[in-house]
């Protein structure tokens, strides 16, 4: 397409930062493309920085699909031409939803699309910690055959703070392994879930806390839920208590869960987040036997994430679409 002066007149442009994304680029790229748009790819291998975004989304970039790079206010102001951002997966704390509202760019997240490879992940998080099995299998590897104590799983409480669709996923999986759940989730209003599924709701935090052996986070990170763990709530828990933390780094103050772990105020944590990812080399935590550590790979599964590029990528086409027909 030509302008009136002969000039070819640009495309619009989609970024697409995930890294993941580009295992779908063959089947996926050309329905975006299809659609006019050109696509920008994230190539550095790592997630981007906000001057990054800004450096290639500052003008002619009209969508974005994004997965943990950081979207907050400055970018956003600073992507003028931005109407459409679609999250490749679930928590959208790394977008400032407030400023996306204010300059009319709609958000969509890929409701319904990882919450089964993460709830699965915190099971498997779950039996390592019961058991010390990367304790265990590192204590082989370097030639002692020492037998680490563990414990069951079978009657034990499993406490789940967050009723979301992980929770539910989580909660159903620890059923059918025996075990008792206690649900935390001001929010949910599903009793026939509850009901049904033999689960018992925890009316206070501090009484899952106390009562479970088992405490598992599967909350969005908030600056009501930042440090949601700390001294406080650690000190509330049972001394055998696990942690698993499948959600966000910075639901848990890193420095008291250092404390209680090094002074075994409570038995085991196992995260598959951290507040900085990667952490630093040398971070206390990750000098601790009793504290387990994953790369972020919850919902890094072929299923998810080939429903999350599918989702993500239908999400922004039809926002876009909307967009395109508003400005009509």
């Amino acid at each position: 397409m030509t302008t009136a002066k002969g000039k070819a007149k640009s495309k619009p442009k989609v970024l697409i930062t995930p890294k993941s994304f580009a295992n779908y680029k063959d089947t996926i790229y050309p329905i975006i493309e299809a659609q006019g748009y050109e696509i920008i790819e994230n190539r550095l291998g790592r997630t981007m920085t906000e001057e990054e975004i800004i450096g290639i989304a500052s003008l002619g970039v009209v969508g974005i699909i994004i997965g943990i790079d950081p979207l907050p206010a400055n970018v956003l102001e600073r992507c003028v031409d931005l109407r459409a951002i679609s999250k490749y997966g679930m928590g959208m704390d790394n977008i400032d939803l407030d400023k996306a509202r204010e300059l009319n760019i709609e958000v969509r997240n890929a409701a319904g699309t990882n919450n089964v490879s993460v709830a699965e992940h915190a099971i498997g998080l779950l039996f390592a910690a019961a058991r010390r099995i990367s304790q265990n299998v590192a204590d082989v590897k370097r030639g002692n055959w020492q037998r680490v104590m563990g414990i069951e799983l079978t009657g034990k409480t499993i406490g789940l703070v967050g009723g979301g669709q992980i929770g539910r996923e989580v909660a159903l999986r620890a059923k059918g392994i025996g075990m008792q759940v206690m649900l935390y989730d001001p929010f949910l209003r599903d009793e026939a879930y509850l009901t049904d599924n033999g689960i018992r709701r925890a009316e206070q935090l501090e009484t899952l806390l106390e009562q479970s052996d088992v405490v598992s986070l599967h909350l969005p990170y908030t600056a009501d839920t930042k440090h949601l763990i700390n001294e406080r709530t650690i000190s509330r828990m049972k001394r055998s208590a696990l942690l698993i933390n499948t959600s966000r780094g910075e639901l848990v103050n890193e420095d008291a869960l250092y404390e209680a772990l090094a002074s075994n105020r409570i038995a085991v944590a196992a995260q598959d987040v951290f507040s900085v990812e990667p952490p630093e080399a040398g971070n206390k935590l990750l000098g601790l036997d009793n504290f387990l550590l994953t790369s972020h790979t919850g919902a890094f599964t072929k299923e998810a994430v080939e429903r999350m590029a599918t989702v993500s990528t239908r999400n922004l086409l039809e926002m876009l679409a909307g967009a395109n027909e508003g400005s009509n």
